[in-house]
């Protein structure tokens, strides 16, 4: 059964253990394989070979049965790497296994749930002994937050090569050269040519942003917000410096001149 048209038939989240969970609206191969070409702008390679499992949690409803050879050969068209499902109803678990996919427990794949700090009972107020002379305690210091790391990168990084800045921002003094692909949970920031695949935000932060002193990218995403550029880059900011950044009205991305000097 098809998605509904205002439901996008896949899409992409990550989970705290890497693994890449492709969530479906619908099974039929020429259905999602349109929906990715819109989705990634015909880039074949946008993946590098992650592992993803199938999710049909969230799916309406069924077929009585599923393309899975076609499923497989379509995500790894995409330089996906089919690994297991769950959500899957029970009748189509056999055929999943056969073909090598593995059923997985969702609580597998969920972030695990933050730690709160409980506070300690306080104990009943008792009357303080006399002393001969009161004693000042000194004042309670709150230790300042530990600040998001940032890493930095001094080489140029060429084809191929990736970087995951986890828990903050990545400053890139060398440029990125067309096919290697730069990742932070923060800001990205480029020093040099920036021409291949850029996403900042990685983990959901809307305000993170990607600025670059000479703008050409294949790709640039911000809170899983893509835009790619197959069609060329604008005129305004092609070769110059720019910065990209996420419009909270209607969820776009902003790619605006900046001036340096």
């Amino acid at each position: 059964m098809s998605a509904p048209a205002s439901v996008r038939p896949i899409e992409f989240r990550n989970t705290t253990l890497g693994v890449t969970v492709a969530m479906l609206q619908a099974t039929e191969p020429p259905a999602l394989a349109d929906a990715l070409h819109k989705m990634l702008g015909g880039m074949p390679d946008f993946f590098n070979g992650e592992a993803v499992v199938l999710d049909f949690s969230t799916l309406r409803e069924l077929p009585q049965q599923i393309d899975w050879p076609g499923l497989n050969s379509l995500l790894r068209r995409y330089r996906l790497q089919p690994i297991g499902v769950f959500g899957l109803a029970p009748a189509h678990v056999e055929a999943a296994r056969r073909a090598g996919l593995a059923e997985l427990d969702a609580a597998v794949l969920r972030d695990p749930p933050a730690v709160q700090a409980t506070r300690p009972a306080q104990p009943p107020a008792t009357v303080p002994a006399p002393t001969p002379a009161a004693v000042a305690a000194p004042a309670a210091t709150n230790a300042p937050p530990s600040a998001p790391s940032t890493m930095f990168v001094d080489r140029p990084l060429r084809s191929g090569q990736q970087v995951y800045a986890r828990g903050g921002d990545l400053v890139l003094l060398g440029g990125v050269s067309p096919g290697a692909e730069v990742i932070a949970d923060g800001s990205i920031h480029c020093y040099g040519p920036l021409r291949g695949r850029a996403i900042a935000g990685a983990q959901g932060d809307s305000k993170a942003r990607i600025i670059a002193s000479n703008f050409g990218p294949e790709l640039v995403s911000i809170a899983g917000v893509f835009r790619t550029f197959e069609r060329g880059i604008p005129d305004n900011v092609a070769g110059r410096a720019a910065q990209v950044r996420l419009n909270g009205v209607d969820n776009t991305l902003n790619i605006e001149p900046l001036q340096l000097d």
